[in-house]
């Protein structure tokens, strides 16, 4: 039988945990009609546009093909424009989705920090966000 060990107990605090966060996003997210899927996205077109497929689906945890179906949709429901330019074809926000993320990124910025500033003192905080640093940081080395 495998032994059980404090990294592997970790791990499954932090998917416990993320897990849980986008639930808890999901939920708050409701409000603005978006999911936390969509969110991630459209924050992303928000602060980097215009952007390429491509390049979007490097910046999210979204693969090819997931970002193909999910761009279809967003465009559907009027928060994106895709343009051609020449050979490149790129993403931006349209006006109701630059609306929309006017509203609900600052919102969704204070309801996930809520949650680390209720639980964490800020010595907490800078630790905890230190040490995952650190681990991304050795993750990124494994690939």
């Amino acid at each position: 039988m495998n032994r059980i060990t404090r990294g592997s107990l970790t791990w499954t605090r932090l998917m416990r945990f993320s897990n849980q966060s986008n639930a808890l996003s999901n939920d708050f997210l409701k409000k603005f009609q978006l999911t936390t899927a969509q969110f991630d996205v459209l924050a992303q077109i928000y602060t980097h546009q215009p952007l390429t497929q491509s390049e979007l689906a490097e910046k999210t945890l979204i693969t090819q093909g997931g970002i193909s179906r999910m761009l279809v949709r967003l465009e559907q429901e009027g928060y994106i424009i895709r343009e051609k330019d020449w050979k490149t074809k790129t993403i931006k926000l349209s006006a109701k989705g630059a609306a929309v993320m006017e509203q609900a990124m600052p919102a969704q910025l204070a309801f996930q920090s809520s949650i680390f500033e209720e639980a964490l003192t800020e010595e907490e905080h800078k630790t905890l966000y230190r040490l995952l640093t650190k681990l991304h940081k050795h993750s990124l080395d494994k690939l």
